[in-house]
């Protein structure tokens, strides 16, 4: 690729990105431009030949393409700095939950080309799952190398942007979720005398054998259900529980809390 990437902020997301674009050999490090507030999270990429810029106008400047890897509670600072600088022909790429296309236009008061996404953090093991949504003026040349940067760490999806938000409960935040899920199984395993460490290997297989189950089995959801769940018997006694305590409206009502904080945050 002939274009330079630059990271405003270098933190987990910024760095399994980076990681999965020279793995693959994407992007040669003398093309990345880095910048971050703590210099010691960009030491391994300058070990490897990244240009560590002094300030976030300077990788602006060098970069056609700009990470905003920064908590979205910082964006209006970082926005208002390079709204002096010339950005028409660069593309905005913006991982921060709740950030609009809009609000990073009118904050650099300039119709950029911007693309904002929902990553998530098993990104780190190239297992991410990303929600991209560019701008209607993205051209599919300006896209595609935004679109492979996260797809080389996992799978993407194009989402609309009114949409943005409620996606964040789907694959941003719910890994958390599932943690909790495998926490609550894990504690019962213990509590009832089971190792630890075997219950947890158990369930994390488990839950990688499901999620290949959904993918290639080529049943829907209720039916792998049904598959697991013989009339009168344990599986049925769980899910028949799940039932009664309203599991689903539960996790309807975590998500909507989810989506709603993303709104409130948003801009």
């Amino acid at each position: 690729m002939n274009k330079k990437i630059g990271f405003i902020g270098v933190g987990n997301m910024a760095t399994a990105i980076l990681n999965g674009m020279l793995r693959n050999d994407f992007v040669k490090a003398q093309d990345v431009c880095i910048f971050d507030l703590d210099t010691s999270k960009c030491q391994n990429f300058v070990l490897q030949g990244a240009d560590l810029c002094d300030s976030i106008k300077d990788v602006t400047v060098k970069s056609d393409i700009i990470v905003l890897a920064v908590k979205p509670q910082n964006y209006a600072e970082v926005l208002d700095t390079l709204s002096a600088i010339d950005c028409a022909d660069k593309v905005f790429v913006s991982i921060a939950a709740g950030i609009s296309i809009n609000y990073i236009r009118t904050m650099l008061k300039q119709s950029v080309k911007v693309v904002r996404v929902m990553p998530n953090t098993p990104l780190l093991l190239s297992k991410g799952a990303s929600a991209l949504c560019p701008s209607d003026d993205m051209t599919a040349e300006d896209f595609e190398p935004v679109k492979t940067m996260f797809a080389l760490s996992g799978v993407v999806e194009i989402i609309e942007e009114a949409h943005m938000n409620e996606i964040i409960s789907v694959n941003g935040s719910s890994p958390a979720y599932i943690y909790l899920f495998a926490k609550s199984i894990v504690d019962y395993a213990v509590g009832c005398g089971i190792d630890r460490e075997k219950a947890l290997n158990l369930i994390c297989a488990t839950l990688e054998g499901s999620a290949q189950m959904m993918r290639s089995s080529g049943d829907d959801l209720d039916t792998l259900i049904k598959k697991v769940s013989s009339p009168g018997g344990t599986t049925l006694a769980a899910l028949n529980s799940f039932e009664e305590n309203k599991f689903t409206e539960i996790m309807v009502q975590a998500m909507t809390a989810c989506t709603n904080r993303a709104e409130e945050l948003g801009k």
